[in-house]
């Protein structure tokens, strides 16, 4: 098991030599990145590979968003202290810990309750209070406190859904995977006025799908 002072190191190498040089040049999501322990989320017997460029599963077959990943969506979003945020997906709590240290509050939907259950001990652990955890099935929307000001979906889908678009404020910012294997682009989606999206193409990457977010079958007559 790596020493603490290694984890340090490792945690500012991850920072300084893969987040950094693949243009996550915002120096406040750098130093939240710096500040959040993610060795502290991952499960225990992961805790070596926290700062590895490399999945690190969770249960129920779901798995951790790449550093590079969660580091862009911060940027891309870039929540402000009055920002009302919805987070699809909390898997460990880690985005979700990093979504709430910026904004005013994150309002994060899981699907699996032993997930939510592990997210919450370690928003627990520190101190993280502006965070209100849902269990549920938010692949088709989660408009229970709609409209959010930013919006940052963990798990890829075939296409932009319209619900989710119209979720956001004016204004408001929406980070998302889509695609189909083996391409997906990781996207900008911004409000700009009651009926107009800007949609801003940020990478090509790969993101596991979303639970239940896959379109139904095509069938032919």
């Amino acid at each position: 098991m790596m020493a603490e002072i290694d984890l340090k190191q490792a945690r500012f190498n991850m920072v300084e030599q893969q987040i950094r040089t693949w243009e996550v040049l915002d120096e406040e999501v750098l130093e939240l990145l710096h500040e959040m322990p993610r060795e502290e989320f991952v499960p225990k017997r992961y805790k070596n590979l926290a700062y590895s460029d490399i999945p690190i599963p969770l249960s129920n077959g779901q798995e951790m968003m790449h550093p590079k990943l969660e580091a862009h969506a911060l940027q891309a979003v870039a929540p402000k202290s009055t920002d009302k945020v919805l987070e699809i997906g909390t898997g460990s709590g880690h985005l979700t810990a990093m979504l709430a240290k910026k904004a005013n509050h994150v309002y994060s939907v899981e699907i699996f309750p032993d997930l939510m259950k592990s997210a919450a001990a370690n928003l627990k652990n520190h101190g993280i209070t502006n965070v209100t955890l849902e269990e549920g099935d938010a692949s088709q929307g989660w408009n229970d406190h709609g409209p959010y000001d930013a919006i940052v979906v963990t798990g890829a889908l075939p296409r932009v859904p319209e619900i989710f678009k119209h979720s956001l404020t004016l204004g408001g910012r929406m980070f998302i995977v889509v695609g189909k294997s083996p391409i997906f682009e990781a996207m900008l989606i911004t409000r700009v006025d009651e009926n107009q999206w800007e949609q801003k193409s940020l990478f090509e990457t790969e993101l596991p799908l979303l639970v239940n977010g896959e379109e139904p079958p095509q069938f032919e007559f």
